[in-house]
């Protein structure tokens, strides 16, 4: 009974680790898989199992899927997000940017500087989210073909030089174009090409829309630390732009979602299901609505992350647009089976 409970106790720390996981208290008394979890953000890695599955189901939707090569790819979109992350916190924390006064220490503890793992386990974590990221770039560059290397060297220089290198690409206002370009059409076009073995101009636009969310992420966090970047120098996108105007292009981000998608229909690109984006609306009224007014001055009672407010509210608008535009997907690829009606959506997407 004592393992049992010990096992739905561990299992339930896993499961926390993808909600949030901000308990101070059981988050350093947790296994090393709760806590690597926690550390690699667990809670922002669906953006990339999203961006595997909007791939997979546009190979699908070609008739060049592979479910072995889709498996393997969210692996390693998975694999690749961790990695960031936690180099992100580890080299940021040395770097002297993670201080005890930055929202990075305020809206989570810090998994090195909190303790929550010790700097060789991020460095062992590192090397081995590393050694299989190199391994699933090698079998599909035997597999599938050379420009694997291509996407993968665009990934990984996206993904590093965001915040790990010496300049970053956050501190000198190209942060968010570059979380736009990986997760929108670097990794949905290559996620595409390994598992079709294709190159295709489709995926890359099929793409922008889910980049565009994700980049609505990031913008959101960087007006939200403005102040404190500022003060760093770190030049952010809303730190050159200023407050106001930053706000307002926030809302021109998510805006520009759905312009992408509905012209996208028109041009034959997606197919006419992913209409079905619209009922993630509500969730965009909210981003939209947190981007039109100030912050407040205080967090409202019960809310978790702290100061990170127009980045919740851009998080949630993405989570519910890429599993909306992943369902708009899965009804094309069940309806190009049925005749006349699948006829009809292939030649929209061709």
């Amino acid at each position: 009974m004592e393992r049992s409970t010990q096992g739905k106790s561990r299992l339930a720390l896993w499961y926390s680790a993808f909600r949030g996981f901000y308990d101070r208290n059981n988050s350093q008394n947790a296994d090393f898989i709760a806590r690597f979890l926690f550390s690699s953000r667990s809670v922002i890695l669906v953006i990339s199992a999203q961006a595997a599955i909007i791939a997979g189901l546009m190979a699908y939707l070609f008739s060049f899927f592979n479910a072995v090569s889709f498996v393997i790819l969210f692996i390693g979109f998975i694999d690749a997000h961790a990695l960031s992350n936690l180099s992100n916190d580890y080299f940021g924390y040395f770097r002297g940017d993670d201080s005890p006064d930055s929202p990075r220490r305020m809206y989570t503890i810090h998994p090195i500087a909190d303790g929550v793992i010790t700097r060789h386990e991020a460095k062992l974590s590192l090397i081995v989210l590393l050694v299989i990221g190199i391994a699933i770039a090698a079998y599909f560059t035997i597999t599938v073909g050379i420009y694997t290397l291509l996407f993968f060297g665009l990934g990984v220089a996206l993904l590093f030089f965001y915040d790990a290198a010496p300049t970053p690409l956050k501190a000198i206002g190209l942060g968010e174009i570059a979380s736009f370009l990986a997760w929108g059409p670097v990794m949905i076009a290559g996620g595409f090409y390994v598992i079709s073995g294709h190159l295709s101009v489709i995926p890359v636009i099929a793409g922008i829309p889910y980049g565009l969310g994700v980049m609505s992420i990031l913008w959101g966090k960087h007006i939200d630390q403005e102040a404190y970047d500022s003060s760093k120098k770190i030049r952010t996108m809303p730190v050159i732009l200023g407050t106001k105007v930053s706000r307002d292009a926030g809302i021109a981000i998510i805006s520009l979602v759905y312009v992408s998608v509905v012209v996208s229909i028109l041009l034959g690109i997606l197919p006419i299901t992913s209409i079905i984006i619209l009922i993630s609306v509500p969730a965009a009224i909210m981003g939209i609505r947190r981007f039109a007014s100030p912050r407040p001055e205080s967090p409202p009672e019960g809310f978790v992350g702290w100061p990170l407010w127009f980045h919740r509210g851009a998080l949630n608008f993405n989570r519910r647009f890429g599993w909306s535009y992943i369902l708009s997907l899965i009804v094309a690829a069940i309806l190009i089976h049925v005749p006349v009606i699948g006829h009809f959506i292939l030649l929209r997407i061709i």
